[in-house]
């Protein structure tokens, strides 16, 4: 993982897009799988003597952007398993704007071309965010644009947990072979088997870890951490990111000039 923190850009919105643009006609690549730990909403909302769930409306701005720049993956760590710990009022709270949001969203998503995926135990839903969070992966579920990937219910320690229970159980039943297990088979038992590692994660608010969030896909991630709290993170500060992850040089284990070959 390289980790870097941010300082404010000088470029306003348009110039950032504007040098995103330049960068790729000089065929300099953006990130094609994105995630953020979208942090600092309760902080937020309290600092404005607001509830703290007011925080969590953010978003829109980052979705779209991700989207006109050709973006692949967009993951969101939306709620995560420790998150249910959190007081019953905020959780039930949270579950209901869960759901408002995506029976809102998912028409203009839709026209947008945006596909709807999520990642986690979506069984420990409510029944009404779970039929709508459903309904709006099968409404979607053609599109060919932006996945936008919801972490919900997320954690990456019983994401592990699951599959080597998977795996051990093909190997229980002879369909699959010790010797077999690899990096590419664990991969196909995770939440993300259909999806490729993130290149970039995004923490906001300041905060300096991973806290549970995509365990073993985060190997060779570049993370970018930002004291913006998430909802201020709109398109400038995403673009910052995005212009951040355009300087690095990733090796993957390997040397400079390995890569350059």
């Amino acid at each position: 993982m390289m980790m870097h923190q941010n300082g404010n850009g000088k470029l306003n919105g348009n110039g950032k897009l504007s040098y995103l643009k330049d960068k790729l006609e000089q065929n300099y690549q953006l990130p094609h799988h994105v995630a953020i730990i979208m942090d600092g909403n309760g902080r937020w909302a309290t600092r404005r003597n607001l509830p703290r769930v007011a925080g969590h409306r953010a978003g829109r701005e980052v979705v779209e952007a991700a989207g006109d720049l050709g973006i692949g993956v967009l993951t969101l760590y939306t709620f995560s398993k420790e998150n249910w710990r959190r007081p019953m009022m905020e959780v039930s709270a949270l579950m209901k704007m869960l759901a408002s949001t995506m029976r809102k969203e998912i028409n203009e998503l839709n026209e947008k071309n945006v596909q709807i995926r999520a990642i986690g135990d979506l069984n420990d839903l409510p029944p009404h965010a779970y039929e709508e969070v459903v309904e709006g992966i099968e409404k979607t579920q053609n599109n060919t644009g932006l996945i936008l990937n919801l972490a919900l219910s997320y954690g990456g320690r019983s994401e592990i947990i699951n599959a080597v229970k998977g795996i051990a159980e093909k190997v229980r039943d002879g369909e699959l072979y010790l010797d077999d297990v690899d990096d590419d088979v664990f991969s196909d038992h995770l939440y993300t088997k259909h999806l490729p590692d993130p290149d970039l994660l995004i923490r906001t608010s300041g905060e300096q870890r991973i806290s549970n969030f995509l365990l073993w896909q985060l190997a060779y991630t570049e993370i970018y951490l930002t004291s913006t709290l998430w909802p201020d993170f709109g398109k400038n500060e995403f673009y910052e990111a995005l212009t951040w992850y355009m300087t690095r040089e990733r090796r993957f284990g390997m040397v400079s000039h390995q890569i350059q070959k």
